[in-house]
């Protein structure tokens, strides 16, 4: 199965993720990422075979909640990709850091490209003429959770509070 832990949004972060990926869709085309499958993604592992150690992994995790401020709309070329992100967090920061040095202890390879914070909202998106403004807003961030991807569809695995 191929898992990565993610921030999940609740209800209404997720709402306003959508209006954002309505604007975006204006402006780009594409297809819009399901509101359900929304998350901004923490360390992306991959396929793996057990995933008990995994679910040891988060539940050792300690990290405090923490607040991102969701301000800014991007669009990447080389992938065709429309996204909503925010400026610098330090505790976001941090949470990655501390469950990227747990899974390497633990001998579990991930992605290690640089983690630059973004949750997808368009995918196969045209290159916009301009990106739209939108009224940020907060996204509490209280837990973290696994994720299972599937052809289906994703599956959360585990949520652990912070």
């Amino acid at each position: 199965m191929r898992v990565f832990f993610a921030l999940w949004p609740d209800e209404s972060v997720r709402a306003h993720l959508e209006e954002v990926a309505k604007l975006l869709h204006r402006e780009c085309g594409g297809k819009k990422t399901r509101g359900e499958s929304i998350h901004l993604t923490l360390v992306f592992l991959g396929e793996v075979e057990k995933i008990d150690p995994l679910l040891e992994i988060a539940s050792k995790l300690s990290a405090n909640a923490f607040e991102i401020k969701m301000d800014r709309a991007g669009y990447w070329k080389h992938n065709r990709i429309a996204w909503a992100g925010m400026a610098e967090s330090p505790e976001l920061a941090g949470l990655v850091a501390s469950l990227q040095a747990a899974l390497s202890s633990a001998g579990f390879e991930y992605d290690e490209r640089n983690h630059f914070p973004h949750v997808t909202l368009v995918r196969k998106a045209g290159e916009p003429k301009a990106l739209p403004d939108f009224e940020p807003f907060s996204w509490q961030v209280a837990e973290f959770c696994l994720v299972g991807s599937a052809p289906s569809g994703y599956s959360i695995i585990g949520r652990w509070p912070l």
